[in-house]
């Protein structure tokens, strides 16, 4: 049986035209889940050329101000150890305790044998006079004599060194011996090892070239010397240790098997958070220089085809804009070739910021860069961003 056509069609022109007059009174419907997303937002500065301090950051190794040995001075038993290991100690101190009855026997026999001697000069005296004894036998007494005095002080001296005092204040380390050990026999044995950590020292090395470079730049007026001296200590974390410290030695050789110039900083260590052996960066000013842009190093990004960054360029898009590191300025890159000033440079959203990417450049806190850690990543290909 066949359905008839026009009373369909009417059915539906009716249903159309009501659902058009019904629906004035309701909101338009929000962006469904393929609406597009708005631009992610990245942090971005503005560069420009100006001043910069030229800084050096080289690797070093911490040592302790000074270090003391402490070894027996006697032979004997050890009896006691009076300090506590990993303590800090003053200087003569009480460390070791080594037996002191042989001692105090040997001092006493020798304080004896002098007040002997003393008595027969002092008995000679009368008789030398008149010709009792002979000026032989009295110069012979008063020899025997000295040798008794040398002997009591010798003793006495060794009487007191049963008790191994520390050489310097400083933070002694762990025995390398234990009660009931034999120390002093044939050798000054060694007991324990103080080091001062406060101040503390920061050893490190500079190449010599980049050092005559330095100078003939400021010596040619490119460059001007840096006015302070002050010098910061890096922990392996890329951390700053607060309290600055100095250039304390200079060598005024290069050494001829690495070409290098050894340095010395001196650092103030009241808590004790530096450690003798501890890895560490040094860095300290160099010189100044003029008319220099400068970036965080982690906008500064490396890949095949060298150094780049990514700015914010027409249409606000992302592209990558390559270029030359120089020198350092603390925690920044002088750059020395791509960028002449006026570009937006992405600081951080660098994952969001694929080439051509529309983004939303937002100025860049400063306190978010307070500790630059670089970012090495593939520079971002165009082929890429097209399939994604």
């Amino acid at each position: 049986m066949t359905t008839p056509i026009k009373p369909i069609i009417s059915i539906v022109l009716m249903t159309v035209v009501l659902a058009g007059c019904g629906g004035g009174d309701k909101p338009a419907p929000g962006p469904g889940p393929g609406a597009a997303m708005p631009p992610p937002e990245v942090d971005v500065i503005t560069v420009v050329p100006g001043k910069a301090t030229l800084t050096q950051e080289l690797p070093g190794r911490l040592q302790a101000y000074r270090t003391a040995q402490v070894r027996a001075r006697v032979e004997g038993v050890v009896e006691k150890r009076l300090f506590q290991e990993g303590s800090d100690v003053h200087a003569g101190e009480p460390l070791f305790q080594i037996d002191v009855s042989i001692y105090k026997t040997a001092a006493a026999s020798a304080k004896a044998d002098l007040v002997i001697a003393r008595q027969n000069v002092e008995r000679y005296k009368p008789l030398l006079e008149i010709k009792a004894v002979s000026q032989q036998e009295f110069d012979l007494a008063e020899a025997k004599e000295k040798q008794a005095e040398a002997a009591a002080t010798r003793a006495a001296e060794d009487l007191k060194n049963t008790t191994v005092p520390a050489a310097i204040s400083g933070r002694i380390g762990r025995a390398l011996v234990t009660e009931g050990a034999l120390v002093g026999k044939g050798d000054a044995t060694l007991l324990a090892t103080i080091e001062q950590l406060d101040p503390i020292y920061a050893n490190f090395t500079q190449s010599g070239a980049d050092l005559l470079r330095l100078r003939q730049a400021v010596k040619a007026g490119k460059l001007k010397r840096a006015e302070s001296a002050k010098v910061e200590l890096l922990f392996e974390d890329g951390s700053a240790y607060p309290q600055p410290g100095k250039i304390f030695f200079t060598d005024m050789a290069v050494d001829p098997g690495t070409g290098a110039v050894s340095l010395r900083a001196e650092f103030p260590n009241p808590r004790r958070d530096l450690l003798p052996g501890m890895f560490v960066r040094i860095r300290f000013p160099e010189a100044l220089a003029e008319n220099v842009i400068r970036v965080p190093q982690r906008a500064v990004q490396a890949g095949p085809q060298g150094q780049f960054v990514m700015v914010v360029g027409s249409e606000s898009k992302a592209m990558p804009m390559p270029v030359k590191t120089g020198d350092m300025a603390g925690g920044d890159f002088i750059i020395a070739e791509g960028l002449q000033g006026g570009e937006q440079v992405i600081v951080n959203g660098l994952q969001k910021a694929r080439p051509g990417t529309v983004v939303k450049p937002v100025p860049l806190d400063t306190q978010k860069i307070d500790t630059p850690v670089p970012v090495v990543t593939a520079p971002p290909a165009e082929k890429s961003a097209d399939k994604k």
